[in-house]
């Protein structure tokens, strides 16, 4: 059973042309998760079109479209496994999908395959996803120097690459000694599942041997309990049932707790997962648990349980760090939307833009900017309209994240940096 295997987020990121999907459609084949007459199917009807070298591809961007523009424009969730792991892979396209992607916490990703094309080296989306990937919590990176075929398989191309990148992860704060960079190519398969007889001067792992090797995500049993609330049910004979997903720390039959912002203290009486009553929940388990003390209309979606001694903490105001995305015009303090945390929709305003942010390198490159606009990154400061928990990501990163919505679509994405709290008791 796959499920027996810790669970793995891989994003898979690069400039746009790179191999992304070529990479990930090739994982997927060689680890059997897609049959080889599937391949087969698309081989056949990419040569029909001229397009010989897109079947792997294929495998990720099965939208019609996506097959005559050539390009990914979809995100596609794809399951594979190895010998230790099974991996979703999420295919980040363009840089845009992939920050909206990765902060909203849809795919909080535990590694990044980091796909450079040899001939090409380093590109601005290169540089860009390196610094992205680092600002949303991603520490362990595999890189693959791919489309080697295309460099005639040369070790002076790939040193020279390796070189670049080298310095690239150094700025942000990889260290180039505990990243793999291992010469690929998707299309022909080198170096993928089996070492390659074209490559004799690499003697480095495989990818799926430095996705064997990745270390497995701590969950986070250490951090105070946080459990955002996700629905309550009233059960008659039993009495008030929340239900969420354990974030941080671990919930016990018998403990005292505080749901925020509703200010009300309960205590566990039992907790349940598949209608099993479980002695302790823990990060990543779904759980539905009796409180006794806490009636139905005193907690609702959005409210976070934590420890009566840690509780939740209830921002009076924030300071945060985030990405724009997209947006009409220009963003503008005063500016009031929807901010989704947790499991909490909160409209909230901007009330100061302290400074613009190089988006490649973080460095402050413009003080109290008037507005902001898509693909600026920037500190900002935001007051909810109404109270709300949010948690300060170096302390709690599970409750640190959030996307901006308005009209529909991500405007934004972040990560709260500072918190004014609000004093509850």
């Amino acid at each position: 059973m796959a499920t027996d295997k810790p669970h793995m987020n891989l994003a898979v990121i690069g400039h746009i042309d790179h191999g992304k999907s070529t990479t990930v459609g090739r994982l997927l084949f060689e680890t059997g998760a897609v049959p080889a007459h599937i391949i087969e199917t698309f081989r056949k009807e990419a040569e029909a079109k001229g397009k010989g070298s897109f079947e792997f591809a294929w495998v990720m961007d099965s939208l019609k479209e996506e097959r005559e523009r050539g390009i990914t424009i979809d995100i596609a969730h794809k399951r594979f496994d190895t010998d230790k792991f099974y991996f979703t892979v999420v295919d980040c396209p363009g840089h845009r999908d992939f920050i909206k992607n990765m902060i909203t916490g849809a795919s909080q990703a535990d590694a990044a395959l980091l796909v450079v094309a040899a001939p090409d080296g380093v590109m601005e989306q290169t540089k860009e996803h390196v610094f992205l990937s680092r600002t949303l919590g991603i520490n362990q990176l595999i890189v693959g120097v791919n489309k080697m075929d295309a460099a005639n398989y040369d070790e002076k191309r790939y040193n020279e690459v390796k070189e670049q990148l080298s310095q690239l992860l150094k700025m942000v704060g990889f260290k180039p000694d505990d990243v793999p960079f291992i010469p690929m190519s998707s299309f022909e398969g080198a170096n993928i599942a089996a070492k390659s007889d074209k490559t004799p001067w690499y003697n480095g792992p495989t990818v799926l041997e430095a996705l064997n090797a990745l270390k497995e995500p701590e969950k986070p049993t250490n951090l105070p309990l946080r459990l955002p609330i996700q629905d309550v049910y009233t059960i008659s004979g039993v009495g008030t049932v929340p239900v969420g997903r354990v974030e941080t720390g671990i919930m016990k039959k018998g403990d005292k707790v505080s749901f925020m912002p509703g200010n009300v203290n309960g205590e566990v009486k039992s907790v349940e997962m598949h209608h099993e009553e479980i002695p302790e929940a823990l990060p990543g388990d779904n759980v539905g648990f009796n409180v006794r003390g806490v009636g139905k209309g005193d907690i609702r979606r959005g409210d976070v349980c934590g420890p009566v001694d840690a509780p939740p903490t209830v921002v009076e105001e924030f300071t945060a760090q985030i990405v724009v995305l997209q947006h009409p015009s220009a963003l503008t303090v005063g500016y009031t939307p929807v901010f989704h945390c947790h499991t909490a929709q909160v409209a909230c305003m901007f009330t100061e833009l302290l400074s613009k942010l190089d988006p490649r390198t973080g460095q402050v490159k413009e003080q109290n900017p008037t507005f902001l606009k898509a693909g600026d990154a920037a500190i900002v400061k935001i007051k909810p309209t109404r109270p709300m928990v949010l948690e300060n990501v170096k302390e709690i990163p599970q409750l640190g994240r959030f996307a901006v919505r308005d009209m529909g679509s991500t405007i934004a994405a972040g990560m709260c940096v500072a918190v004014q709290a609000k004093q509850m008791r």
